[in-house]
């Protein structure tokens, strides 16, 4: 289980290595082009938010952490589906993505 540490305070958010190398390629490519962007998902750590939003933004501190040494497979179009969805909503819903789901 992998880990998305946002803003440098708040608590990570746990995600599937394969899942969390695959949102790294889509976050690296919107804030590379300096795009912000809404990112939804429903957390599976028990936490108090049924479901949780964050501005993903360019000068916002972001870490990706992963369980394995070894990086996972990515699938070019799980990356094109994903980018076609964060393009046509400005906002990127993890609920299919997302370990437990």
């Amino acid at each position: 289980m992998g880990r998305l540490r946002y803003d440098g305070t708040s608590e990570p958010i746990l995600i599937e290595d394969k899942t969390l190398a695959h949102l790294k390629i889509v976050i690296a490519t919107k804030l590379r082009r300096q795009e912000s962007f809404m990112m939804t998902w429903r957390p599976i750590d028990h936490a108090v938010d049924q479901r949780a939003t964050v501005w993903i933004h360019p000068a916002i501190p972001l870490q990706f952490g992963f369980d394995s040494a070894d990086p996972p497979p990515v699938d070019p179009h799980l990356i094109a589906d994903m980018m076609k969805a964060l393009n046509a909503t400005g906002e990127l819903v993890l609920d299919n993505l997302v370990a437990g789901r």
